[in-house]
């Protein structure tokens, strides 16, 4: 492991400037460029605090806010955006830089932590404009709004693990990108995101406990709607199977990089 982070280290200009490069070929020929990074998630945002808490005034049980449900959505939506990011673009990174994976020679890893740290800089971007509105609406939950960062770590570190496996499976596998394409959008209306897990029927709830990302969405609604300390028992199982995944990731990566580029 040493070894790899010496080598992620002497090319962290690489890496740098692959964020950089996607950004700008995101924004070409745009003529706000880079303010749209501000203003969709703006746009995004305002349009849910909107809808649901003046339009709808949808309200969460024991929840007296006005604006708890849209709080409740955002918190869960915005953190699965960074999920699905980070798991979506992980699974099709080999493919999408097959050409520079043929042609210069480089630690195949710099591309995976790329992916990591353009999502983490466009979720960080997009949760400081939301942070902003729970201030000004003064509902910013106090101290156990640093609990975010434990939480936010178990988290990326699963979807790296998840990424890492779905990227090296999908250079030899190509119906697994297909294939978890649609298990995500399954997976994100079996979580409770959109809805509380108190709507489900009685016998529903105990299957959730096999779903790792209930506890992690859990966490950030506990924290950011109802401003107390997550319960983070509820956080091993996600926690432990993170750990497996990048191992095993780590694992595949090392045991097929060799082939990567002949079967690309």
């Amino acid at each position: 492991m040493s070894a790899v982070a010496r080598a992620l280290w002497n090319y962290r200009g690489f890496i740098l400037g692959s964020v950089k490069r996607e950004y700008q070929s995101k924004y070409r020929n745009s003529l706000l460029g880079a303010a749209w990074t501000v203003l969709n998630p703006l746009a995004m945002i305002i349009v849910y605090t909107v809808i649901f808490s003046q339009i709808m005034r949808a309200k969460l049980p024991g929840i007296e806010s006005s604006f708890g449900y849209s709080i409740y959505l955002c918190a869960g939506i915005l953190t699965w955006g960074l999920f699905a990011e980070i798991v979506g673009r992980g699974q099709n990174v080999f493919l999408e830089h097959a050409n520079l994976l043929k042609k210069l020679s480089f630690p195949r890893l710099c591309l995976p932590v790329t992916v990591v740290a353009t999502a983490l800089l466009n979720f960080a971007i997009i949760f400081a404009l939301f942070t902003v509105f729970l201030i000004i609406s003064g509902n910013f939950p106090g101290l156990p709004f640093i609990a975010l960062v434990p939480v936010l770590a178990i988290q990326v570190l699963f979807a790296i693990g998840l990424g890492m496996v779905l990227g090296v499976l999908n250079v030899f596998f190509r119906d697994v990108g297909q294939l978890f394409g649609v298990v995500l959008q399954f997976w994100f209306w079996l979580t409770p995101i959109v809805y509380p897990i108190t709507i489900l029927p009685e016998g529903v709830r105990p299957l959730m406990a096999y779903n790792p990302m209930v506890g992690l969405m859990a966490a950030y609604q506990t924290i950011l709607v109802s401003g107390t300390w997550p319960d983070w028992g509820s956080l091993w199982p996600v926690t432990l199977l993170a750990i497996l995944l990048c191992f095993w990731g780590m694992r595949l990566f090392r045991k097929h990089s060799g082939e990567l580029v002949d079967e690309l």
